[in-house]
């Protein structure tokens, strides 16, 4: 499950996109597109986290 920080600073980070390119600042647009990018790592490597967590067998848990 994703951190509920994480998902309201996905949020922000949207809202934060959409004001850019309403402004046409492509500069900011480009920097809050690889935060974004950056971010959408970080939930996916949680669900990852999440999923290998669910197929590890009792007793195991944080052992390689």
């Amino acid at each position: 499950m994703v951190p509920e920080t994480v998902r309201n600073g996905q949020a922000a980070l949207i809202e934060a996109i959409i004001e850019a390119v309403r402004d046409g600042d492509d500069r900011a647009v480009r920097r809050l597109l690889a935060r974004f990018a950056e971010l959408a790592t970080i939930t996916d490597l949680y669900a990852l986290r999440d999923a290998l967590d669910t197929a590890r067998p009792s007793g195991t848990h944080g052992q390689r």
